[in-house]
């Protein structure tokens, strides 16, 4: 019992059940929009020094890229699910249940990044030979890839800390973690890649280390922020505890979570794949306009991360209403971002295409991307935001089976049908399809949860 009164000198808050909603979404999401921007940056920044080595490097990364963002995203998942469990038992009332959680979580993904670090240092060329990755490049995939999987512990621990932060709702010290590694990565970048000051570079890899030094800064910067939160930083509280209930309680979040968010990745590593099939300028062009369009969707992704506190801490407060409303403006939100900044990019895509490329035939992709897949963009985000609010209420599992089924059966299918007669528009026009499959089942979904199965739908 000594280990549930540890916590009693500073409880921590359900401070989400109270105030204004449309408040509390657009103080979550601000901060998260930040702290997303800066990391996505990370991916732009480095396309754009990356390119200035030629098209064989800015074709290596274009394979990097998706299973890079598969690996992290199943990170998020991790993050997910420990921010799922410490927000709803906040919203319970049971802080030292919470604190618990939070501690395990922590070591939990750091202990992951470990183990699948060294997974994806074995497994690096037979990944992207089964990728179609051609000879030539498989040398500078190589020697990005084995000094990024090295480092990918500390990434996990970061969103290990995240998570605790996040089920917290202090989405402003999520953010200056991530501004502090991707900062790192901006200065880095110029030094590292294409030389600066008098120093050569390394090349492609110096992207690789630019991150790696960058996340050892994020995961410094976390530790001070747990610790000053109102979860204290103490792994004691896990040495005479039950670690059953924190284990099962993230897993079965972050499990289904993890694969939920790693399915779309790998959705487009098969897509990269596919478009390998047509030329290295459609892979090269594919490759950076999805770079941009990871940063024209920040917002969603931001709203996706922050709706999780606010559902999570509100159902496990038994305040369903609140939680309703939450899902109702965000979804508008999402609607009213995507298809505006899908008229911007469709509007300007062949500027954009240059701003990364001397090369006609990669921009000419590049733009013809943009041109197809950016009217999904809305489509998107309904559907992460759903996948957000599923995990906050303990239904990961049922956003798990929307992905499989968004990728497998209508993603995969698409491109496999249309690639002979169509090339790589194609793929392009397969993820768009996806994309709004994943928006449509997501309401549905949402209404089924939120509204006829929640507790207090016979009222």
């Amino acid at each position: 019992m000594s280990n549930d009164n540890t916590n009693e000198a500073k409880p921590a808050s359900a401070k989400l059940t109270k105030g204004n909603v449309t408040g509390h979404l657009v103080g979550q999401t601000l901060p998260a929009i930040i702290g997303v921007a800066a990391i996505m940056s990370i991916g732009l920044v480095d396309a754009y020094f990356i390119g200035q080595l030629g098209s064989d490097a800015l074709a290596a990364i274009s394979f990097i890229f998706p299973i890079s963002v598969a690996l992290t995203s199943l990170g998020v998942g991790v993050m997910v699910g420990i921010n799922s469990v410490v927000a709803r038992a906040l919203g319970e009332g049971d802080h030292a249940r919470a604190a618990r959680r939070a501690n395990f979580g922590i070591v939990f993904a750091t202990f992951t990044g470990a183990v699948m670090g060294l997974a994806l240092f074995a497994l690096v060329d037979p990944l992207f030979v089964l990728m179609n990755a051609p000879d030539h490049l498989l040398p500078l995939i190589r020697t990005y890839m084995q000094p990024f999987a090295l480092g990918f512990p500390l990434i996990l621990g970061i969103m290990g800390f995240n998570g605790v932060l996040r089920g917290q709702g202090e989405a402003r010290k999520t953010s200056y973690i991530s501004i502090s590694y991707a900062a790192a990565n901006w200065i880095l970048d110029p030094i590292l890649i294409t030389g600066a000051f008098g120093f050569e570079g390394f090349g492609i890899v110096g992207a690789a280390y630019a991150t790696i030094i960058g996340w050892g800064i994020g995961a410094c910067v976390a530790v001070v922020l747990v610790r000053s939160s109102d979860i204290p930083l103490e792994l004691s509280l896990l040495r005479n505890s039950n670690l059953v209930d924190p284990a099962v309680s993230i897993l079965r979040v972050a499990g289904p979570a993890a694969c939920s968010n790693a399915i779309n990745p790998i959705g487009l590593s098969i897509l990269t794949a596919l478009v390998a099939l047509e030329s290295e300028a459609a892979v090269a062009g594919f490759g950076a306009a999805g770079r941009l369009q990871s940063f024209a969707i920040v917002p969603l992704l931001a709203l996706s991360g922050s709706i999780g506190a606010i559902v999570g801490q509100n159902w496990g407060a038994r305040e369903y209403g609140r939680s309703r409303q939450a899902a109702l403006y965000a979804f508008g939100f999402c609607i009213l971002w995507g298809l505006a900044i899908a008229v911007a990019m469709v509007s300007g895509g062949e500027f954009l295409a240059y701003l990364f490329t001397e090369d006609a035939d990669v921009a000419d992709e590049f733009a013809l991307y943009l041109k197809i897949a950016a009217w999904g963009y809305a489509g998107f985000g309904l559907l992460i935001v759903a996948n957000g609010i599923l995990n906050a209420v303990d239904k990961a599992s049922f956003a798990l089976a929307q992905s499989v089924i968004r990728v497998a059966f209508v993603m995969l299918p698409v491109a496999w049908l249309l690639v002979g007669s169509w090339g790589s528009e194609a793929i392009y026009t397969a993820e768009l399809a996806a994309n709004l499959f994943g928006a449509a089942t997501g309401l549905a979904l949402i209404y089924w949860v939120l509204i006829l199965r929640a507790p207090d739908a016979a009222r």
